[in-house]
């Protein structure tokens, strides 16, 4: 039994705003760092909660979008393209709005590949972001 169910054909998250594949990216990424830090440490709550943010927030995977941009393919590109455009009326508060851009681009990438069952890939991306 699939602990979610992901029931959406490819062809209906292709008509999805891409702000609701960056929803889903963000706590996907989220949750894949917590783990990545329980996994990897013994620090408490508060020390992963600490360690998590260096992660998650917009300066940090705009950074490391731009670390990893080299090894995803068109079609990856072009989904962080539409991430990045989409027209958001948030304005980031600790974040310049580029970065806030670029981030919402990265997490509309991770939403992307999990709402469409590309998990070998989704994986692979995953793995390069917490490599130094």
């Amino acid at each position: 039994m699939e602990l979610i169910d992901r029931k959406r054909e490819e062809a209906d998250v292709n008509t999805m705003s891409p702000l609701v594949w960056a929803y889903i990216g963000d706590s996907v990424f989220e949750l894949y760092i917590r783990m990545y830090l329980v996994n990897n440490s013994k620090s408490k709550p508060h020390k992963l909660h600490i360690e998590s943010i260096k992660y998650v927030k917009a300066e940090a995977q705009a950074k490391i979008l731009k670390r990893i941009e080299n090894t995803l393919t068109e079609k990856e590109l072009e989904i962080i393209k539409r991430g990045r455009n989409a027209e958001n009326h948030h304005l980031p508060k600790n974040a310049t709005v580029q970065d806030y851009m670029y981030s919402t681009g990265f997490e509309a990438l991770i939403g992307y590949l999990y709402l469409t069952k590309k998990d070998e890939r989704l994986s692979e991306i995953l793995k390069m972001c917490v490599e130094n």
